[in-house]
C-alpha cells in the first residue's frame, strides 16, 4: 500500500530510543496499539478484513492501489466528495515504486503487531491527530485508546476528515503541526 505501519514504528523507535533523541511526536491516523482483532482486543477488526487487502494485492497490486485511493483512503466515496485524479495518481503511483512482498508484509505489520507497551513507554509530548471519518484506521479501535496508554499525549480530532487528510486537508494539518511543534 502506500504508506509505512501507520505510526506504529515512530511509536517503537521513541519508546526504544527516542528519550534524549525526541522532542515530541506526532501519531497521524496512525494503528497504535493494536489493529487487528484478538481475544485481548475484541473491539479490533477482524483478520478477514486485512486478508481482503492480501488478496487483491497479490493478483493485481495495481488495481488495488487505484481502488483504495479512489474511494475510502481519501473519503472520495463519500457523497458530495470530489476526487482529485493528481492525488488518486500520486498514491498509485508511490504503490508501484514499492514492492509487492513488502507491501503484503507490511499489511501484516501495520495490522497486527501490538504497539500497546510502546505507546506507555513514551512521555515525550505527543499529538494523535485523527480522522473521524477514518475509514482504514477507525478512531475507536486507534487514536481514542492509544491517547490513554501515552504518558503526555494530546488527541486532535478531525471531524469529517478521512485517513488521507494530509493529502485531502494539508492546510488545516500543516498549520496544526506548526502550532505543535512551536508550543
Amino acid at each position: 500500500m502506500g504508506h509505512s505501519t501507520g505510526g506504529g514504528e515512530a511509536s517503537r523507535y521513541v519508546a526504544r530510543h527516542g528519550r534524549s533523541r525526541v522532542a515530541k511526536l506526532v501519531l497521524v491516523g496512525a494503528v497504535p496499539p493494536l489493529m487487528v482483532k484478538t481475544p485481548a482486543n475484541p473491539g479490533g477488526t477482524p483478520v478477514e478484513v486485512f486478508d481482503d487487502f492480501r488478496k487483491p494485492l497479490a493478483a493485481n497490486r495495481a488495481e488495488l492501489d487505484h481502488t483504495v485511493a479512489s474511494g475510502p483512503f481519501y473519503g472520495y466515496n463519500r457523497p458530495g466528495v470530489e476526487a482529485s485524479q493528481a492525488v488518486i495518481g500520486n498514491w498509485w503511483r508511490q504503490g508501484m515504486t514499492g514492492g509487492a512482498k513488502a507491501h503484503y508484509g507490511g499489511i501484516k505489520a501495520f495490522s497486527e503487531t501490538d504497539f500497546t507497551e510502546d505507546l506507555k513507554g513514551i512521555d515525550v509530548p505527543t499529538l494523535g491527530m485523527h480522522g473521524g471519518d477514518d475509514r482504514g484506521v477507525p478512531i475507536a479501535d486507534s487514536a481514542l485508546l492509544s491517547v490513554k496508554l501515552l504518558g503526555n499525549g494530546t488527541l486532535k480530532v478531525y471531524e469529517k476528515y478521512p485517513h488521507g487528510m494530509c493529502a485531502t486537508h494539508a492546510d488545516v494539518i500543516n498549520a496544526d503541526l506548526l502550532a505543535f511543534f512551536e508550543a
